[in-house]
């Protein structure tokens, strides 16, 4: 595995998955992390748990201060298990509300009508 240069020391693999789509503004290089911001775990529709779109998941927390926890995160799906933080979570996480940040992903991906929103 070849290393970037960088304080992040990303492959360049890694790296591909901050880069923005063309035409999107670039976010900010730091979210590159998990940073709990719940917005994973409530845009999209997770088959697996019979989770629908736009709807968190039963199994997220409430962020008490350190973000949106999962109560089964230690046996949770392949699905879940497998995401990694890409672009869309810079452009996402900072916003203030998990609302906010589902409504925002939902848009990226064009399905705030399929959400009903």
């Amino acid at each position: 595995m070849t290393r970037v240069a960088g304080p992040l020391h990303l492959t360049a693999q890694e790296t591909a998955r901050f880069t923005p789509p063309a035409g999107v503004a670039p976010r900010s290089p730091v979210t590159r992390d998990c940073t709990a911001c719940g917005a994973c775990c409530a845009a999209p529709d997770i088959h697996a748990l019979g989770k629908p779109l736009g709807v968190p998941c039963v199994n997220l927390g409430p962020d008490q201060g350190c973000g949106h926890l999962c109560a089964v995160y230690d046996t949770r799906p392949d699905v879940c298990r497998a995401y990694q933080p890409d672009w869309v979570c810079g452009e996402v996480a900072p916003l203030p509300t998990l609302g906010a940040r589902v409504r925002r992903f939902l848009t990226i991906y064009g399905l705030q009508d399929e959400a009903g929103l």
